[in-house]
């Protein structure tokens, strides 16, 4: 079993089922887990920002900073993996209000609101979710049966 850390703005796919991919601090971030069962491959993408338009340079640099273009980079790194879109299974994490107490920014709501409208374009359904609020997240994804956990700031550890 070989446990594989996706950092802040970064990303990983694996299709070598003793793999656990894992990533922390999802607090306003997103955490978005893809699994497809028949190929069994799956990948996380740790985003910090919906889109790159205020800054397509710095999009260009980390792909992974931003969902506009970190998204499409996973979607298509599970598809050269083998998974295919009809059978992908979607989990989601993160999206909470954690730095930003006023709620001025929003951020966490406009990462989340940006991923479902890029999933929605695309016909592709969230499974499900942990999602809001004011704590930190961990998102495991286990790629021997796609099973996704979610560590929340002092609670229990979910299934999603």
């Amino acid at each position: 079993m070989a446990r594989i850390t996706i950092g802040i703005a970064d990303m990983k796919v694996s299709a070598d089922p003793a793999d656990i991919l894992t990533t922390y601090c999802l607090g306003s971030c997103i955490g978005l887990a893809l699994y497809d069962p028949v190929a069994r491959v799956g990948g996380i993408l740790h985003y910090m920002l919906p889109s790159d338009s205020i800054n397509p340079l710095k999009g260009e640099k980390n792909p992974y900073m931003f969902g506009s273009t970190g998204i499409p980079r996973l979607f298509k790194a599970c598809y050269q993996l083998g998974a295919e879109k009809k059978r992908l299974i979607v989990k989601v994490a993160g999206g909470g209000q954690v730095l930003d107490e006023s709620g001025m920014f929003n951020i966490g709501k406009r990462n989340y609101a940006f991923l479902r409208k890029i999933l929605w374009k695309n016909n592709v359904m969230i499974e499900a979710e942990n999602v809001g609020g004011t704590m930190n997240r961990t998102m495991y994804l286990r790629l021997s049966d796609g099973q996704v956990k979610v560590k929340v700031s002092r609670e229990e550890t979910v299934v999603l």
